[in-house]
């Protein structure tokens, strides 16, 4: 199978796999290569797969949408972290979430000022 791994920016991975293993919101499930063509809503949480040379590795997934189709398994999300260590991985994506947070709250802070700005100029020309 050809998994091929789609963040908003780039594609993470593109790559010959024998098996994948992720998770839905009914539970986690398996993709072998003669598997029935599936659709699934990832939710957020670990993506594994085993590479042809047999090397297990994992991605941390938000929320997206999995799909296969013959031998194409194509995964979109807005965010993954990939690893090959579990433990490395979980530290990765700590300090990845952090990141993210502070960028999330500069940018909140930004649309509150705006809307201030906005509602003085509107209460500017009512008077």
């Amino acid at each position: 199978m050809r998994l091929k791994v789609m963040l908003p920016t780039k594609i993470l991975v593109d790559e010959e796999v024998t098996k994948i293993i992720a998770e839905a919101e009914n539970g986690s499930f398996c993709l072998l290569p003669h598997h029935i063509d599936w659709v699934s809503a990832l939710v957020p949480g670990l993506l594994s797969f085993v590479s042809v040379r047999g090397q297990e590795k994992f991605l941390a997934v938000d929320e997206g949408i999995l799909v296969k189709c013959g031998t194409q398994v194509l995964v979109s999300t807005r965010q993954a972290v990939l690893g090959d260590n579990l433990g490395t991985l979980r530290d990765t994506v700590a300090s990845q979430f952090r990141a993210i947070d502070e960028r999330e709250k500069l940018a909140r802070s930004a649309l509150a000022k705006l809307e201030a700005s906005v509602i003085r100029h509107f209460i500017e020309l009512e008077e």
